[in-house]
């Protein structure tokens, strides 16, 4: 299939026309490849060209990380994270220009956008422990004359293929770690927003890790092919669908590849009797609605218990709902006008929303809020959808069983906390699940007995800080290793066990 017609792209906060990668420590375009175009979701225009590489130029990359590794992996911890120190100082000196790049191509707000950066940064703190991290276990007298060691060792070439929402901060639960533990890498950015990696692949090079160590390459299905395919690549970390995530579970588990793959989700925030209502509706709002509800932790069911506190919750929450300003994120008109949630990533995106939003009105749900019709003055080829609200949901509706993955909100009613902890257990997936409440009986019993890999206690968007893993259970996650802190280092080195005797002297 022919790649579209390149129109002439706007001056964009980018400032850059075509995109390239970087290999081997340095910027080049791929050969004969076909571009794409990459739009600005609130307004549709072109913003940059993208290459789709090749097959074989993804794997001349995944070559210059094997070549660059002996020398890598016998470097010092400490020389190893002394660039990513530095690389820490630009992303935080240059906050702002990446932020803004994000938002053009992505469309979350700046405040969202910062808030992911700032992530980025903390992992790559947390990584510089490298030194501390990576040490393994020493045993003295083991058994009579023999000592017993582990040491964590760096494995090879490593690769990461990022989604769309996160594509600053996604790659950062992965490339820190694993470079500062002695691996390459190879990062394959989501061809819907390549434009972020790009700005800071330009402060990974002048960050000065030596050349073929970080390897950023355009492209889509062939770029994922040559990664997983590969067998210089010893290991692949995904974000993305579930489908995507099976997918890839079956195919490295074949060829004994490592791999992580963080899937959809479809998270519930529990509202008992005794929370601080006015709190709640504030929480649940930053968390159902920020990135235009398009992030793995974002909340799309809220479940409240007992009739009283399901009406004041729909009565609330939609209001709440009303009051959120639905816009391009960089204009400067809307400057200061509180919650802000800018258009879903794409035309594809929005279509599948609001089929999504017809049928749960053919289910029997109550449309208390219906966003579809929204209009955003002189953004009218953007990708906008308003805030709608559901009512009246049950379990088993195609709009609770399916991750929507935009700014759609059910909310529920149970009788009580056994009721909403088996609603939430019964689900096909498991990221994240919330409770509101001010009784430690009730946040115990669900800390417990909730089956989700992440669980909030009067938080909204139960994701964890960057020492601590994240991830999920049941479908929204594949392999048992999560991302980001000291977890991930079993999944970045490789434990060898030493059993030595000391002979004696005579």
């Amino acid at each position: 299939m022919d790649a579209p017609t390149i129109n002439k792209p706007k001056k964009t906060e980018i400032g850059i026309s075509k995109l390239r990668n970087y290999v081997n420590g340095e910027w080049v375009t791929p050969k004969d490849c076909k571009w794409r175009e990459i739009e600005n979701p609130s307004t549709g225009e072109m913003i940059a060209e993208f290459p789709l590489t090749s097959s074989a130029d993804a794997y001349a990359a995944i070559a210059a990380a094997k070549a660059a590794f002996p020398a890598w992996a016998a470097t010092p911890a400490d020389r190893r994270t002394a660039p990513m120190f530095r690389l820490r100082d630009l992303i935080v000196a240059n906050t702002e220009k990446i932020a803004r790049v994000l938002v053009e191509e992505m469309g979350k707000s700046l405040p969202d956008a910062r808030a992911e950066l700032k992530r980025a940064q903390e992992n790559i703190e947390v990584a510089c422990g490298m030194p501390v991290l990576q040490q393994g276990d020493k045993m003295i007298g083991a058994s009579y004359g023999i000592d017993g060691e582990v040491i964590k060792l760096p494995m090879g070439v490593f690769g990461m293929i990022s989604p769309f929402n996160f594509p600053a901060m996604i790659p950062f639960w992965f490339m820190p770690y694993a470079v500062a533990a002695g691996n390459t890498y190879v990062i394959k950015p989501s061809s819907q927003v390549p434009c972020t990696m790009q700005i800071i692949g330009e402060y990974i090079h002048a960050a000065g890790f030596p050349k073929g160590v970080i390897n950023i390459v355009n492209g889509s299905h062939d770029v994922s092919d040559a990664l997983i395919e590969s067998p210089d690549v010893v290991g692949i970390s995904l974000v993305g669908s579930t489908r995507f995530c099976k997918e890839l579970a079956v195919r490295c588990a074949g060829k004994g590849k490592r791999f992580q793959a963080m899937g959809s989700a479809k998270n519930h925030l529990v509202v008992m009797p005794d929370a601080k209502v006015d709190d709640v509706i504030r929480n649940m709002i930053t968390s159902g609605y920020g990135c235009a509800g398009q992030r793995c932790m974002a909340s799309s069911v809220i479940v409240c218990v007992g009739d009283d506190m399901y009406k004041t919750v729909c009565d609330k929450f939609v209001a709440a709902s009303k009051e959120v300003v639905t816009c391009d994120p960089l204009d400067p008109k809307v400057a200061g006008e509180g919650m802000v949630m800018g258009p879903v990533i794409s035309k594809k995106a929005k279509d599948f929303i609001l089929q999504m939003i017809e049928t749960g009105v053919k289910e029997g749900a109550t449309l208390a809020l219906d966003g579809r019709n929204l209009k955003v003055p002189g953004r009218e080829n953007g990708h906008f959808i308003g805030t709608t609200v559901f009512t009246d949901v049950k379990p088993g509706m195609e709009i609770h069983k399916i991750e929507i993955f935009g700014p759609v909100q059910c909310i529920m009613k149970v009788n009580s906390l056994d009721e909403a902890i088996k609603i939430i257990n019964e689900h096909e997936y498991g990221n994240g699940a919330s409770i509101y409440t001010q009784n430690g009986w009730y946040a115990r019993r669900f800390k417990l007995e909730v089956t989700c890999g992440m669980i909030g206690v009067n938080v909204g968007i139960p994701a964890p800080v960057a020492f601590l893993p994240f991830g999920g259970l049941k479908a929204s996650q594949f392999a048992d290793i999560k991302a980001q802190g000291k977890a991930v280092i079993d999944f970045f080195t490789e434990d060898k066990i030493i059993t030595e005797r000391y002979w004696p002297e005579n």
